[in-house]
């Protein structure tokens, strides 16, 4: 059976609410992948109708909406899962691709993806073989030459 209000649990739940900082509703994990960046946030039990991104210049913004299911007659005896709007920023580096921005939503997850932009992927520099050495010979060659004349 279910208790209607057990004062220390609901402690325990605000303190929990409390550290998670501004966003419980949105947890995210972020990663990069080979040439992508990642970003999964969990947002179970939203209509991925409701969920809004938008960029501008580098913040990426995410907003979702869950409602709460209402039924005819029902009575709250618990309410703890969090219903309402919901929104996340992320700042994007200069190093992404915020043109080529794509997401999908899974079993609760939505899924962001940035490509990395060509320009900041690293790239391997060749070195090609010079004339350095010689150039030092020949310098200290022409300095002595000089200095006995």
């Amino acid at each position: 059976m279910l208790m209607r209000f057990e004062p220390f649990r609901e402690a325990d739940r605000l303190t929990q609410l409390w550290g998670q900082g501004r966003n419980p509703g949105m947890p995210l994990d972020a990663y990069r992948k080979g040439g992508r960046f990642v970003v999964d946030l969990d947002v179970p039990g939203v209509d991925p109708a409701s969920i809004d991104l938008t960029i501008e210049k580098n913040v990426l913004t995410v907003r979702a909406e869950r409602q709460a299911p209402t039924a005819e007659g029902s009575e709250w005896l618990v309410n703890e899962r969090p219903q309402g709007s919901f929104s996340r920023q992320l700042f994007l580096g200069e190093g992404l691709d915020t043109e080529r921005v794509e997401a999908s939503y899974d079993h609760g997850v939505l899924t962001v993806t940035v490509p990395v932009a060509e320009a900041a992927k690293p790239r391997k520099v060749e070195v090609a073989p010079g004339t350095g050495r010689n150039a030092i010979q020949a310098s200290s060659e022409e300095s002595s030459a000089a200095s006995a004349a």
